[in-house]
């Protein structure tokens, strides 16, 4: 989990000896991960927003390093899953527990 937010995303992460990580969000924020077993079911919604200043550029890096962002049957996305007009422009991703993640717009 660690190689997918730190390779594909470029977040700066750290994992203490009993698994318990911190993704490193910048100006002293974080967001706290830990195992969370067999019995895990990911959230059914967006749990992490990654404010970008262009979409479009994000998706792009972030695909080019591996990354495959969510279409949603009804929702007006592109083909490379970005949807726009609708609010700020945003783009899904899933993490490899199945967490959703965003890269949005920041405004």
């Amino acid at each position: 989990m660690r190689r997918v937010y730190r390779d594909k995303l470029g977040l700066s992460v750290t994992v203490d000896d009993s698994g318990f990580g911190r993704i490193l969000l910048g100006d002293g924020h974080y967001v706290l991960f830990y195992p969370k077993g067999d019995a895990h079911e990911p959230a059914s919604f967006t749990v992490l927003n990654l404010p970008v200043a262009d979409v479009t550029a994000a998706v792009s890096e972030l695909a080019a390093a591996g990354v495959a962002f969510n279409l949603y049957e009804g929702m007006p996305q592109d083909a490379d899953g970005v949807m726009r007009g609708h609010g700020p422009d945003i783009a899904w991703l899933t993490d490899p527990s199945g967490n959703v993640f965003s890269v949005v717009a920041q405004g």
